[in-house]
């Protein structure tokens, strides 16, 4: 199978994941805090270390690149890119990078925020 195909099943399959956590949670938890969003964010990354952990340190031979691409890049980048995120930082790290990867997270938490915020004021002026 193309891998474009792979990954587009696995980002659907993803989204859907996550759209059923962000119908659920709320009803379980409340909405006064981004529970949802949080718990999206930190079981992603777990389940990115897992996979990439086991493919790394266990038998990486087990698993093809189609099913690499459709675990990771497919359903876990559906589900939520902040475990991509947590990877790219956690790679920096133990490269010895440690300055960079804590530049990395700083800059792109405040320049996603600031790009939200951005966003948002750009479409309140043209409406």
């Amino acid at each position: 199978m193309h891998p474009v195909i792979v990954v587009f099943l696995g980002a659907g399959t993803g989204g859907v994941i996550r759209h059923l956590v962000n119908l659920a949670v709320p009803k379980l938890l409340g909405a006064a805090f981004p529970f949802a969003t949080f718990i999206i964010n930190v079981t992603g990354s777990l389940l990115m270390g897992l996979i990439v952990g086991y493919l790394a340190f266990k038998d990486g031979e087990f698993w093809s690149q189609t099913m690499r691409l459709f675990l990771t890049t497919g359903i876990l980048g559906g589900y939520t890119t902040f475990s991509t995120f947590s990877l790219d930082f956690a790679l920096l790290f133990e490269r010895g990078d440690a300055a960079l990867a804590v530049t990395y997270v700083v800059a792109s938490v405040l320049l996603s925020l600031l790009a939200v915020f951005a966003g948002l004021a750009i479409m309140r002026t043209l409406s």
